[in-house]
């Protein structure tokens, strides 16, 4: 039974002891029940398993350090949990539900408290005592988070402070990278993979990591933000992750070339931006170049300026809606493909006298300055941004497989 007496030992323990292994153990007893503290990479920071407590996806957790990927993408389901309020989640491998509890200070998201309710009792406790838990364990993750003299324990953690922005300077990511693998490893890309419609008929057993690690060499994979990284090693099979991503049910997105691991953070949130227009936008295929999305990458940037587009043009657009037709299209094609007739066909598997019609009533009824080549640009950039409204990304997403 919760008790002020209980909550007074956890106060207490946080100011005198300093000590998160602590304050996890005080929690454990206060509300009865076997829990962990994971980070917001969901690596385990702390746990507590009263005597005799069996339960293999907890007790795998403990072992390797961290939860499956697949109960990663439990959490990133959830929208409850993403709105910053406690969730009850079911995991295929467990005969017992877990309460997850988002601990948030100043405003920062440091991790998750995972109490499994082994009697049914979780529900019963009262929210005011959650919230007193989670507060005070939040604190002491942010207090341990600010660290400066923190040492990095693993390569992993190097590279969430680089994604986090945390290096300020090349020559200390390389002090900090020199007695790590990461100091003479020159991969030539990596990889972001999203989760959000992920499955798997072997939930709980850790199978993606483990399909990760054994089919790419060198991959090191790691949750980051809800995301899986990998990086990818020179000659690496594009139809293995076109297997992978049917298989899991992936959205996979595919950097450039990496000249510098430093230079990863900036390239980092242009993959990011590919990765959420391929899922939020439910792209057709699984698997991508960032180099495929440039085009949509930067139309989505300006696609607030379509206030500018002319007259001439938002009345084509128009027309296209109200009759079906394809002028729009027709006219993207032939700035594209620098006002060639005979690859304008192509592009449009249309006939060359329908485009000439096209062509025609472009110029007479709409007064599309076509022949003045001073104006295609600024056509080009108009068109471009009427068809991301109607189109969507996919539209100009390239089909031209290179990194």
């Amino acid at each position: 039974m919760v008790t002020e007496d209980n909550i007074s030992t956890l106060v207490s323990d946080f100011f005198d002891r300093d000590d998160i292994d602590l304050l996890v153990k005080d929690t454990g007893k206060i509300l009865e029940c076997p829990l962990m503290v994971i980070d917001d990479t969901y690596h385990v920071t702390a746990h507590y398993s009263p005597e005799g407590f069996r339960d293999e996806a907890f007790e795998l957790a403990v072992k390797v350090g961290e939860i499956t990927y697949e109960a990663g993408v439990l959490i990133s389901e959830s929208d409850e949990l993403t709105d910053g309020t406690a969730n009850y989640v079911e995991l295929e491998d467990s005969p017992y539900r877990r309460r997850f509890a988002p601990l948030i200070s100043g405003g920062i998201r440091l991790g998750y408290l995972i109490c499994v309710d082994v009697d049914n009792k979780l529900s019963t406790v009262a929210p005011e005592t959650y919230s007193r838990i989670e507060n005070i364990l939040a604190k002491q993750m942010f207090v341990e988070a600010g660290r400066i003299d923190r040492p990095f324990e693993t390569a992993e953690e190097i590279m969430i402070h680089l994604l986090d922005g945390g290096f300020q300077s090349q020559s200390f990511f390389k002090l900090q990278i020199s007695s790590t693998y990461l100091a003479d490893f020159h991969p030539v890309a990596f990889a972001l993979i999203d989760l959000a419609a992920y499955h798997s008929q072997y939930v709980g057993k850790n199978l993606l990591k483990d399909e990760l690690t054994y089919r790419f060499y060198e991959s090191h994979p790691f949750m980051y933000k809800g995301k899986i990284f990998m990086f990818l090693q020179k000659g690496y099979d594009r139809k293995a992750f076109e297997e992978l991503a049917k298989e899991f049910h992936l959205k996979i997105v595919i950097s450039n070339t990496i000249d510098e691991l430093f230079d990863i953070p900036t390239m980092y949130n242009l993959v990011l931006e590919a990765l959420n227009i391929v899922v939020n936008e439910d792209v057709e295929n699984n698997v991508f170049f960032v180099s495929q999305l440039a085009v949509p990458i930067m139309l989505n940037k300006i696609k607030g300026y379509d206030k500018l587009i002319s007259p001439k043009i938002l009345s084509l657009a128009d027309c296209d809606r109200r009759k079906e037709s394809q002028y729009c299209e027709t006219l993207y094609y032939y700035l594209t493909c620098d006002r060639s007739l005979k690859d304008t066909c192509e592009a449009l598997f249309t006939h060359r006298n329908t485009i000439l019609y096209r062509i025609r009533k472009m110029k007479e009824d709409f007064e599309i300055p076509l022949e003045d080549s001073n104006l295609h640009f600024q056509l080009l950039l108009e068109i471009s941004l009427i068809l991301l409204k109607e189109k969507g990304s996919e539209f100009f997403i390239s089909k031209i497989d290179n990194a």
